[in-house]
């Protein structure tokens, strides 16, 4: 982990750095192989990883220089084929380092082919005070395509005492099935009013889970989102909604503490892959290092 001192130091004297990712993962004959892989700017990945067999390629997004600072723009662009299933993390938490007077952005498009599947799960991201920051994910769905993203985002560093009082934090996320939008969402959380029960109501960690897959039975549907609810209910109190709409399932978390979110959307994650995916939950080696 780098030195959060150091880091605002780099980020005090640096240029803008524009990263690039493009991936495409393609069906061999039932193993799925990341054929595509072009980079330009300081974004990368790993090699393919095969924990689960051939059928799911796992490829670990890397950020070399630990951190985002003011200025930055990265895009990424990811393909998967028809009855492929890709599967997308990160090494450790996604860093974004205060604005110097410049936005930074990260703009993710996620294209899903017939009967494919994408899982697009980074770790969390920690927006250190000040940060100013757009993001923006847009993922379009073939026939019989299915995705599963997570995202945990924890406002200031409270482990070193750092709230997010000043700053800006900016989303828009849609996914698409077949060229028709089932889901759109914004978002504008501003340093020092995230106490309003419209924005965080106190908490400083919020995630996310959202999966767009086939269409369940309703029977099985219930009967999923009352285990999903007992499982929660069962680690604890916790601030924690999840529902169903248009085919997309929708699971939130409100604390102030980031393993503590991570835990609970996996247990998330772990009910839903099977039904969706006809896979049981293979937690990946990366998140337990």
């Amino acid at each position: 982990m780098p030195d959060c001192t150091v880091s605002r130091d780099l980020a005090a004297s640096h240029s803008a750095w524009r990263a690039g990712l493009t991936l495409g993962f393609v069906d061999d004959a039932g193993t799925t192989r990341l054929l595509d892989k072009m980079h330009y700017g300081p974004l990368r990945v790993q090699k393919a990883l095969y924990a689960e067999g051939p059928r799911v390629c796992q490829a670990i997004i890397v950020h070399p220089p630990g951190g985002v600072v003011g200025g930055d723009q990265l895009e990424i662009d990811i393909g998967v084929g028809d009855n492929a299933h890709a599967f997308i993390t990160t090494p450790g938490a996604a860093k974004w380092y205060r604005a110097n007077g410049k936005v930074s952005r990260q703009s993710a498009h996620l294209h899903v082919n017939e009967n494919a599947a994408l899982e697009w799960l980074p770790q969390e991201t920690i927006f250190f005070d000040t940060a100013n920051v757009v993001l923006e994910q847009h993922v379009e769905l073939a026939a019989g395509a299915t995705f599963l993203g997570c995202e945990i985002l924890c406002m200031g560093r409270r482990g070193s005492g750092e709230v997010f009082n000043a700053g800006r934090i900016r989303q828009r996320s849609s996914i698409r099935r077949e060229g028709r939008l089932i889901w759109w969402e914004q978002g504008d959380m501003v340093g020092g009013r995230l106490d309003s029960p419209l924005a965080l109501n106190g908490h400083t960690v919020c995630a996310t889970l959202i999966a767009a897959g086939k269409l369940l039975p309703a029977a099985v549907l219930n009967a999923l989102l009352i285990q999903i609810r007992a499982d929660i209910a069962a680690d604890g109190e916790h601030v924690f909604g999840v529902t169903h709409t248009r085919g997309v399932l929708v699971a939130r978390h409100l604390g102030d503490d980031s393993e503590t979110a991570r835990r609970l959307m996996l247990t998330v994650w772990r009910r839903l892959r099977p039904h969706l995916l006809q896979r049981e939950a293979v937690t990946p080696r990366i998140w337990q290092t």
